[in-house]
């Protein structure tokens, strides 16, 4: 299909795609709206920026048409607050001309504030495992009515531990239900999962498994240590005209801190920071401020790497490489999103180069090294950064090779100050004439 109308979308769909720019479809579009608007169960495989979104959702307001009824009649899983949010603008957007109602919910906010706005009635219900547990126990909606379950970024939900309660879900849920279950890459617990969840699923990859967005231009620099990342990072920044908006993804909520306070005070623009432990208003101001293009540079931690949504990112930085290697490409893929260029930065210490090795092994790619600039200021390593770095190198080649003991791991013998055999001859000759003196009482 070259164009939206091939699709038998009705002029309400169709009005609300012209009003949002959407002229043809992706390939994930393309492929999945079919299928599943023939009722099918479909696996699919996409990476983040695909429009995979709108490939579920467009066909699921296809089949319910208009509101009907109280209660839910499509619930969409998602593993995240920021994704729940995500998801749910894109319905209000693609459905803005329907009487079509949609709710979004997730943690963090009382869970009677989500009862109320389920009190009107709902037909899509997008929703973390949580918090949909939460509300259907507490009696503020049913599940008789569900036809569809889409379980969205299921490969997060399985990194996340959400798999019992999707499993107490899925009993409650009616078995006579179509199923669609979307991923960015297909593990082996994914496929576990599609084994258990989808009947005679219909396949739809649109590349393969783990593969990065095109469009998206890759490559890092070997930085030495945190405090010359903080130098590089700030002097990129400077040049505003190349980098417009930028996305500065770092491993830790500690070292997201860190860097924020440090450009905060250096870059020009406003800067945000997102992480687990801000407050969910917080959070949600922070998306809403980088979205608007009011907030120039956003730093974050992984929570934000499925969740946002927004268009002309310039520039995704990996300050620190991802824990989880798969969050690498979810990273690099809030950039070059709806058909657009985009550019992904990476620094590499000297601990993350059996990290980058991973990653490059996981979407079957070598990534460019540009030689970092001579007039960047490269702060010498202390000691305890070395031994920091050495000892996590040495933690490295152990996962690499379990017979490897490492350097700190050695035992280090020490020649005894006096031989061996003397002091033994003299702490016996003491217990000796101990005994003596004791018989003579002495």
């Amino acid at each position: 299909m070259t164009t939206f109308e091939g699709f038998g979308i009705g002029k309400s769909i169709l009005k609300a795609l012209d009003e949002i720019g959407f002229t043809t479809p992706t390939p994930i579009q393309e492929q999945a709206i079919p299928v599943i608007k023939a009722g099918m169960d479909v696996l699919g495989i996409a990476q983040t920026g695909t429009g995979k979104t709108a490939a579920y959702v467009i066909p699921l307001l296809m089949k319910l048409v208009k509101a009907e009824g109280k209660d839910p009649r499509a619930i969409v899983l998602v593993p995240t607050r920021e994704l729940a949010i995500q998801v749910g603008e894109d319905i209000a957007e693609l459905s803005q001309f329907t009487n079509i109602r949609h709710a979004a919910v997730y943690g963090g906010i009382g869970w009677t504030k989500h009862a109320a706005l389920l009190e009107p009635g709902v037909d899509i219900l997008v929703a973390t495992p949580g918090r949909l547990w939460e509300l259907y126990r507490a009696g503020a909606f049913a599940m008789k009515y569900v036809k569809t379950l889409v379980v969205d970024e299921a490969d997060r939900m399985l990194d996340m531990g959400f798999m019992p309660q999707l499993n107490k879900l899925f009993e409650v849920i009616p078995p006579k239900r179509q199923n669609l279950l979307f991923s960015a890459t297909f593990s082996e617990s994914i496929e576990t999962m599609s084994h258990e969840f989808l009947t005679f699923p219909q396949r739809v990859e649109v590349a393969p498994s783990a593969t990065p967005v095109d469009k998206v231009t890759q490559y890092f620099y070997r930085v030495p240590n945190f405090r010359t990342k903080l130098n590089f990072l700030k002097q990129l920044l400077t040049n505003e005209e190349e980098f417009k908006r930028v996305l500065v993804f770092c491993r830790t909520k500690e070292n997201a801190e860190d860097v924020f306070k440090v450009i905060n005070r250096k870059t020009e623009g406003e800067v945000r920071i997102l992480h687990s432990n801000k407050a969910q208003s917080a959070r949600i101001n922070a998306i809403d401020a980088f979205k608007s293009g009011n907030v120039r540079v956003l730093v974050s931690t992984d929570v934000s790497a499925r969740g946002i949504d927004v268009s002309k990112i310039s520039h995704v930085i990996n300050f620190d490489l991802p824990p989880r290697y798969e969050d690498y490409i979810h990273r690099i893929g809030r950039t070059a999103r709806a058909n657009t260029d985009g550019v992904a930065i990476s620094f590499i210490g000297p601990e993350e180069d059996y990290h980058l090795e991973n990653i490059e092994k996981l979407i079957r790619m070598k990534i460019e090294e540009r030689p970092l600039p001579d007039d960047i200021a490269v702060v010498p390593l202390s000691n305890p950064e070395k031994q920091h770095i050495d000892r996590e190198i040495d933690r490295q080649k152990r996962l690499a090779d379990p017979e490897f003991k490492g350097a700190f791991h050695e035992k280090k013998h020490r020649q005894p100050k006096s031989s061996p055999f003397k002091v033994n001859q003299k702490s016996n000759l003491t217990r000796e004439t101990l005994k003596k003196d004791r018989k003579k009482g002495r």
